[in-house]
Parts: C-alpha cells; structure tokens; sequence
C-alpha cells in the first residue's frame, strides 16, 4: 500500500540559476583605484569606458612590440598580457 502512494520517478525540477556578475572583485581595493573612481565620476562612465579601452590597446601594443623584440612565442605573449591584468587589477587601475 505504501509502494502505491510513493512516486516511481521523482524529478529534480529546474534550479533558478544566478546571472554572472561581471564586477571587479578588487573594485575599490588597491593603489590607484581611487583616482579611477574619481575619474570615472568627474568624465562620465562612456568616455572613461572609451578611455580606458584606448590604454589598454596601448599598453597591448608594447606588450606585443616587446615580446616581438625579444623573440616571444605566442603563449609567452599571452602569458605577459594575463600578467599585466592581474597586476592592473591589483593596483586598482581596474577598479
């Protein structure tokens, strides 16, 4: 009787799933994030957004001009470019 009031097949339904929460996890942390909070505030988000865009296609180019002078292969490239942004984040330019 009891095997009777217990379903067979017992589903896990669907979980609400969390959307992906793009922000900096060193947001307001390091030396220089606090002139690129002010900065962002003082030129408004889209310019500052378009500037920091600009700069970092800068400081890629000398990365990849570097790494062409020295002979570089592309994971050593790579490598120096993840580099770069981890250090960008943990001093705050990425804020």
């Amino acid at each position: 009787m009891l095997a009777k009031s217990v379903p067979k097949h017992v589903g896990a339904g669907k979980g609400v799933r969390a959307q992906p929460m793009m922000k900096n996890v060193n947001e307001g942390k390091g030396l220089f994030a606090p002139v690129v909070v002010v900065t962002r505030q003082i030129v408004g988000k889209k310019r500052f957004n378009q500037l920091r865009g600009k700069a970092i296609a800068l400081h890629s180019q000398v990365i990849n001009e570097f790494c062409k002078s020295i002979g570089a292969d592309t994971k050593q490239k790579q490598g120096l470019i993840r580099l770069a942004k981890k250090n960008g984040e943990r001093l705050g330019f990425l804020a």
